[in-house]
């Protein structure tokens, strides 16, 4: 009989102990089936992703490969929104459990109109950037783990929340962009679709260098590079098209200006192969004796300069009247 009795007082609202313990209660609770329902849904996305992983590995295809991103993404936000509502629901019966909170809140509710207008424009930007996220899951213009260019920053989507974006850059910076920000802007999407890229490498040679053994040069050394593929359809190799092509893009001022045309991977392997190839090229040109030119500048100082005879002439005939001005 003194069990109950201790139960009932403690959790009843109307005792200075059950007002206490009960919202503390509520609390507790929250917290705990929250932090659980995060732990069962990543659990339950890391094993989803590790089965599509095997069923990938085993089929070697590109479509789930592309639904792991897809339902990670979608997993993902949905993850957090659950976890906010369970919150939300936590702040809500802490908020009854207390009396002078439950009158407060019922007068709250008398003018929720004018309140919902202020809380409308002071959490605008809030409930711009969670509806921006809410689409981004749902439309997948990237997804989690997808390599994407946003204005100059270039890196892999880490994660999609409620508020922002997180991208990590290939310098290991953690870029964080709200996600109405993102949803507006133009993001290039390396990873949806082909990953290939069409990469190029530029070096200039002199004027009196041979520009086909230039030409065959940069083609043997980018046929020679690891990132290199071969992009050629069946039907472009029965027309004996080349895998590469290098053209004189320019004739500047001491030099011309050839620009290499090849495929490659992904955009990683496009800055690493434009630099490994300036270099592998540069040594082969200066191997076969095609020059690299540096700037030429002609320099004529104006006292070498020859004057026009008629100038010479009028230059003398103003002298000799200045003369003949000062004897008189």
């Amino acid at each position: 009989m003194v069990l109950p009795t201790i139960t009932g007082n403690l959790f009843d609202t109307n005792t200075s102990l059950g007002a206490v313990i009960t919202p503390l209660f509520i609390g507790v609770v929250t917290i705990i089936v929250a932090n659980l329902a995060n732990y069962i849904l990543k659990k339950g996305l890391k094993t989803a992703e590790h089965t599509l992983e095997k069923h990938h590995k085993r089929l070697e295809d590109a479509y789930h490969r592309n639904k792991i991103a897809a339902e990670k993404t979608k997993f993902t936000f949905m993850r957090r929104i659950i976890v906010g509502i369970i919150y939300l629901v936590g702040i809500i019966l802490i908020i009854s459990s207390i009396p002078s909170l439950k009158t407060f809140s019922y007068s709250l509710l008398a003018g929720a109109g004018v309140i919902a207008i202020i809380i409308g424009f002071a959490t605008q930007k809030t409930l711009a950037n969670l509806i921006a996220g809410f689409m981004i899951s749902i439309s997948q213009p990237f997804r989690v783990g997808d390599r994407v260019r946003f204005k100059e920053e270039y890196g892999v989507i880490q994660d999609i929340t409620l508020r922002h974006t997180v991208l990590k850059t290939w310098d290991n910076r953690h870029v964080i962009i709200p996600n109405a920000m993102i949803n507006e802007e133009v993001v290039n999407n390396y990873t949806l679709g082909d990953e290939r890229i069409l990469a190029t490498v530029e070096i200039d040679i002199s004027y009196d260098s041979d520009i086909d053994l230039a030409r065959k040069i940069m083609t043997e050394e980018i046929m020679k590079h690891p990132k290199f593929i071969d992009n050629r359809t069946d039907v472009d190799l029965l027309a004996g098209k080349d895998p590469i092509k290098v053209r004189v893009v320019s004739c500047g001022d001491f030099s011309v200006k050839l620009r290499g045309y090849y495929w490659v991977p992904d955009p990683p392997s496009n800055l690493v192969s434009g630099y490994e190839l300036i270099e592998s090229i540069k040594k082969r040109f200066d191997k076969e004796g095609v020059e690299i030119p540096f700037p030429y500048r002609t320099v004529v100082y104006k006292k070498d300069i020859k004057k026009p005879r008629r100038l010479v002439k009028e230059k003398r005939a103003a002298k000799k009247a200045a003369k003949k001005t000062k004897k008189k």
